[in-house]
């Protein structure tokens, strides 16, 4: 998957968890994309079994969607607090760099951060 749909997927899951339910118009201004190229990325979510709509145009994320969005969101929260930890650099630096560095880290990169923060923090997933 993409980064874009990755970022998509970790929208659609913290607006749910932040809203109750989730419309493309919510994703379009937490984005600050147009709601034409969201509805296309959605149609695409779609397509690929990550996201289905309702009548009314609410999103849910599938089974397959949530555990990719739970993924990426679990890398954005311990990468922010690695970043945070090991260069003193302040919150909204970390995560604007966790959001670029989260999809491209590889699994045994990121185990490895994520078991430095279990020990050295008591910070768990």
């Amino acid at each position: 998957m993409y980064e874009s749909g990755e970022n998509y997927l970790e929208t659609i899951l913290m607006l749910k968890n932040r809203n109750g339910s989730v419309r493309s118009i919510e994703i379009a201004r937490e984005l600050g994309f147009s709601k034409p190229s969201v509805c296309r990325a959605m149609g695409i979510l779609k397509e690929s079994g990550h996201i289905v709509m309702d009548a009314k145009g609410e999103i849910t994320l599938t089974k397959l969607g949530l555990e990719k969005a739970n993924s990426v969101l679990e890398r954005h929260l311990l990468l922010t607090e690695f970043l945070i930890l090991t260069t003193g650099v302040d919150r909204s630096t970390a995560e604007a760099d966790a959001c670029k560095m989260e999809h491209i880290i590889c699994d045994e990169v990121f185990q490895g951060i994520k078991l430095f923060l279990e020990k050295t923090q008591g910070v768990t997933s």
